[in-house]
């Protein structure tokens, strides 16, 4: 079954943003992932402290949690922490 993994983010420094955005990619295609949106959010109920949101779609929880526990994705954290606050939640 199809897992997806939700980011919400809130930039920090674009250009960390945009060398994590460009590191990450590939890391996602390795384990069958792919951006299914990304944009603004709209709250229709309750209270976010994120305005951005993406989601990312794997074949399923197992590929996604492979992906995101591997060695090449985790290198990428210290940056990923220095161009953005976020959260990933996966659902599967």
């Amino acid at each position: 079954m199809t897992a997806i993994v939700i980011v919400k983010p809130t930039p920090i420094d674009m250009e960390k943003l945009s060398r994590y955005s460009q590191a990450a990619a590939p890391t996602l295609a390795k384990h069958g992932g792919e951006f299914l949106l990304k944009g603004a959010l709209d709250p229709l109920f309750g209270e976010s402290a994120f305005s951005k949101g993406s989601a990312i779609a794997f074949p399923d929880k197992e590929a996604a949690l492979a992906w995101y526990h591997s060695e090449e994705y985790q290198a990428l954290l210290p940056l990923r922490t220095e161009a953005m606050e976020c959260e990933f939640q996966l659902i599967a």
